[in-house]
């Protein structure tokens, strides 16, 4: 993972106290992220690229737009981008509604420098595994495209766990025949076992509308 594990990981501190959001500035930019302070949801709306590798940080209780209508806001625009709760007035409704809403967690002040760095260390985490699936599953459907049409049918026969021999019958084909198109969709593929081939086409899957 090295594109996704060395790229700057962009925390946005979304609270409209002037201290707390300073503090929380200092503290995240300690730990190497990359912080970023906004007094309100549209100064952050502003500035927020969703192609940046990061997270926010929200306030529940801000001018204008709050954080559950910034949350929102947020997932419609990019779906998967983990959104913090750091509230001090917040009760377990509220954290149940975040959390059902998509939050990545909701937490209380004060709260420990070490359990909010943590959380973001898991953001970060869960973020280089999504941009790590979506370039494999677009590099399989790359190599897939090289594939002839007898061949995604053998790929499409081996993932769903059959033998050479019921391919075969299934296609009208030799068994030695089926093994040649086995080998040329592995080198197609790059991939050097069925459990790798399963395990791609499955990411491939997970990755469709």
């Amino acid at each position: 993972m090295s594109g996704a594990a060395t790229a700057t990981f962009h925390v946005h501190i979304v609270d409209d106290d002037d201290g707390v959001r300073r503090a929380l500035i200092r503290l995240v930019s300690s730990a190497k992220f990359d912080a970023r302070g906004h007094a309100d949801a549209e100064a952050f709306l502003g500035e927020f690229d969703p192609a940046l590798p990061g997270c926010a940080i929200l306030d529940m209780y801000l001018p204008k737009l709050n954080g559950f209508d910034l949350q929102q806001e947020i997932a419609a625009i990019a779906p998967n981008y983990p959104v913090l709760f750091l509230t001090g007035r917040g009760d377990i409704g509220m954290g149940v509604k975040a959390m059902k809403e998509g939050a990545f967690d909701f937490l209380t002040k004060p709260v420990q420098s070490e359990k909010l760095l943590a959380t973001l260390a898991a953001a970060k985490t869960q973020v280089e595994e999504t941009l790590t699936a979506a370039r494999d599953a677009a590099r399989y459907e790359e190599r897939h495209q090289s594939l002839t049409p007898r061949e995604v049918e053998v790929l499409a026969a081996v993932v769903d766990g059959n033998l050479n021999k019921q391919i075969a019958h299934d296609l009208g084909l030799a068994e030695k025949t089926v093994k040649v198109h086995r080998a040329r969709v592995m080198k197609k593929m790059g991939l050097r076992s069925i459990a790798d081939l399963v395990r791609a086409s499955i990411t491939k899957r997970i990755d469709e509308p």
